[in-house]
């Protein structure tokens, strides 16, 4: 007996809703009365374009918040049946030069652009003595395994995505 569902409603403004439930005819029927989310709420009617059937509804729930997480594109293609173009649609392609698949490599080896390394800089601190003396001191930086997490730095997402 099936426990939980995962379900896509597109609502009257041509938005997506995902949401989870262990009784599909009864939300669904919450939905179209104004009783479920804000979002339905206030896009009404709504209209179930897709679902999925699980044993429990924990995995349900887990499904909703992947697929929440989804563009518009992605979700369209879960709907449309498209699971082909699901892995393509996952990857920000624009950051990433186009690699021979393995199918067409005549090696079956796919190009890997290697990772930088970054080597120690020698930096001179100046710091003061109790005696207001200045004086130096060497000190060399560690190298850091990833450059710093900045949103919207195009190597650290780059380098984040492989991982």
């Amino acid at each position: 007996m099936k426990n939980g569902w995962m379900y896509i409603l597109e609502c009257s403004d041509g938005s997506y809703y995902a949401g989870s439930t262990n009784n599909l005819e009864l939300r669904l029927l919450q939905h179209q009365n104004g009783e479920g989310a804000n979002h339905t709420k206030k896009h009404l009617p709504v209209k179930l374009v897709y679902f999925e059937e699980f044993q429990r509804i924990d995995e349900a729930f887990n499904r909703e918040k992947q697929v929440q997480g989804w563009n518009r594109k992605k979700k369209e293609a879960l709907i449309n049946g498209e699971f082909d173009k699901l892995t393509h649609l996952s990857r920000n392609y624009t950051q990433y030069p186009p690699v021979a698949s393995a199918s067409s490599s005549t090696n079956n080896a796919a190009v890997v652009e290697p990772v930088a390394v970054v080597e120690p800089v020698e930096t001179t601190m100046a710091s003061t003595s109790p005696n207001n003396v200045a004086s130096t001191s060497s000190a060399t930086e560690e190298p850091h395994p990833l450059p710093e997490l900045v949103e919207g730095n195009t190597t650290t997402n780059s380098i984040l995505k492989m991982i």
